[in-house]
């Protein structure tokens, strides 16, 4: 498996980011992290570099429940870029409610729906789906 060059969590939570990170570098999983807090941050650093793949992340794991701008609102507004390459968004979110599957499956973006706590089994999973695609 090939290891990523950037990653990104879109996570309101400061302790699951600490956390999802160690485990990250304990399992290789990328180069370079971005971390924001919530979506609104993430758009703001995202929409003036879309034409330069070379700091776009190769991967977002994203929350749904969170202030400013939650997983949802992020998600409509990042469907609208042009992006300049392949950016996979997974869902990593403690929402066991059914809608919240079902809702996440309408969206074409969304590659895959984890339940926090993430296990390095799943970084390592979303790696070698990357690394396939």
């Amino acid at each position: 498996m090939r290891k990523l060059d950037i990653a990104c969590i879109i996570d309101d939570d400061k302790i699951f980011t600490y956390v999802l990170s160690k485990q990250m570098k304990v399992v290789d999983f990328c180069e370079n992290l971005l971390v924001f807090h919530n979506g609104l941050e993430a758009i703001k650093y995202l929409k003036p570099i879309l034409e330069s793949p070379e700091i776009l992340p190769d991967v977002i794991l994203l929350d749904l429940n969170m202030p400013v701008m939650d997983g949802w609102q992020f998600l409509d507004e990042f469907i609208k870029f042009k992006v300049s390459k392949k950016i996979t968004v997974y869902i990593v979110s403690s929402s066991i409610d059914v809608a919240d599957h079902a809702k996440a499956a309408t969206y074409k973006a969304i590659s895959n729906f984890y339940i926090k706590p993430i296990s390095r089994d799943d970084l390592a999973q979303i790696m070698a789906e990357i690394s396939a695609a």
